[in-house]
């Protein structure tokens, strides 16, 4: 069992930087892949980036490659999303999730994650 707390959001207006952070409390933290989702009004909860147990595999979704960086600290249990130039559209809930599967290295998929944060909010102004 882990408890996911996210915090950071805000708002911000475009082109400007924000960092959300996802303090983790349970288990070891180093046995979860970590990821980040977001869910805009109206649309689908939608996967953002995640990072692998040891940290050195990230994946992220085409809209935020070059923007968004996720990283992970292990001594403080908590995984961050920096994000940059940021756009209106990026306006969502961000939701931070961790998935115990030990068979692969990051997780893409909303079913795939067993843990999930009460979300942050990040609103970003044109």
């Amino acid at each position: 069992q882990v408890q996911l707390v996210e915090s950071g959001g805000g708002l911000v207006q475009a082109g400007g930087s924000l960092r959300v952070s996802c303090a983790a409390s349970g288990r070891t933290f180093s046995s979860y892949i970590m990821g980040w989702f977001r869910q805009a009004p109206g649309k689908e909860r939608e996967f953002v980036a995640a990072i692998s147990r040891s940290g050195r595999s990230t994946y992220y979704t085409n809209s935020v490659k070059g923007r968004f960086t996720i990283s992970r600290d292990s001594a403080k249990n908590t995984v961050y999303l920096q994000m940059n130039s940021l756009k209106p559209e990026d306006t969502a809930v961000y939701y931070c999730a961790a998935d115990s599967n030990e068979g692969v290295v990051v997780a893409t998929k909303l079913d795939e994650y067993d843990y999930w944060g009460q979300g942050t909010q990040v609103t970003v102004s044109s």
